[in-house]
């Protein structure tokens, strides 16, 4: 990413976000900001969400990589997330430095039971989540299990995945996203869901631009791409509703649904620059 465009983009994000807050009754979250809600048991599944066939809208060319290493261990795991957080953290140190900004660092906690953070207290019922309150990126082991034993989501990627989209909440947190949001929500309660969607899938989108990177250094291969569209299938709003329910209700969405969630972690792939993640200018 060039130096010029980077110090673009940071400041173009915020400014933007701004505007679409205001207009919707300002301008992220509370003590849950940024959760991945945990698989549910499952019901009989439509077929357009069953058997989900993702794709990248448009990519660079095919990487000549062997694939993102998957775990094999419990262990392994760990290791797993811990390098993608520090290498994701590395990532938007630099872009933050190219745009003249300061770069907080994030903390990661990997835990399975229940975690005390600065939010509060925090279970394993929520899912991986980022508390803005510590700064911290929230990992509970046993979300990516279900994803792998309930969903067959396989591979390295998918949960390098959920940590990108964890560090685009913190992303978010520290050009003052996240609490322009809020206050939106505040003063236009009706938008409540809609602005939550916009910045889950804004988080998305910033974590398929540390899959770029990765991509880049051939790290990442085509096959582990679709595995992670895979995943953000799975845990999408109506996949989930519907396997719980049996319905899909848009109107209680906050994550966004699986078209809109694989949409915008492929842009954020696709064109690898935070300038394309303006999810709340989009239409």
């Amino acid at each position: 990413m060039a130096v010029l465009q980077a110090r673009r983009v940071l400041g173009c994000l915020v400014a933007a976000a701004a505007l679409v807050l205001v207009a919707a009754g300002c301008g992220g979250s509370g003590g849950d900001a940024g959760s991945s809600p945990r698989p549910s048991a499952p019901k009989s599944t439509p077929a357009g969400l069953a058997s989900p066939a993702p794709h990248l809208e448009s990519a660079p060319q095919p990487s000549g990589s062997p694939g993102f290493p998957a775990p094999t261990s419990e262990a392994g795991r760990r290791q797993l997330l811990t390098a993608v957080f520090h290498d994701a953290q590395d990532m938007w140190a630099k872009i933050f430095a190219n745009s003249g900004m300061h770069y907080q660092q994030a903390k990661l906690t990997i835990f399975t039971g229940d975690v005390h953070t600065g939010c509060g207290e925090a279970s394993s019922d929520l899912g991986p989540f980022y508390c803005p309150a510590d700064h911290g990126v929230y990992l509970d082991t046993s979300f990516f299990t279900a994803l792998q034993q309930q969903f067959g989501v396989q591979g390295g990627l998918p949960p390098a995945y959920v940590v990108g989209h964890e560090m685009g909440h913190h992303v978010q947190n520290l050009v003052g996203t996240l609490a322009r949001v809020q206050a939106a929500q505040q003063a236009a309660p009706a938008q409540r869901n809609q602005l939550s969607i916009r910045q889950e899938l804004q988080a998305d989108c910033y974590a398929g631009v540390w899959i770029h990177s990765s991509y880049a250094r051939d790290m990442v291969s085509d096959s582990d791409l679709n595995d992670a569209l895979h995943a953000a299938t799975v845990i999408a709003d109506d996949f989930q509703q519907h396997r719980a329910t049996g319905t899909v209700r848009p109107d209680q969405w906050t994550h966004g649904s699986a078209a809109q969630r694989r949409h915008w972690l492929s842009a954020g792939f696709t064109k690898g620059d935070p300038d394309g993640c303006d999810t709340f200018s989009a239409q």
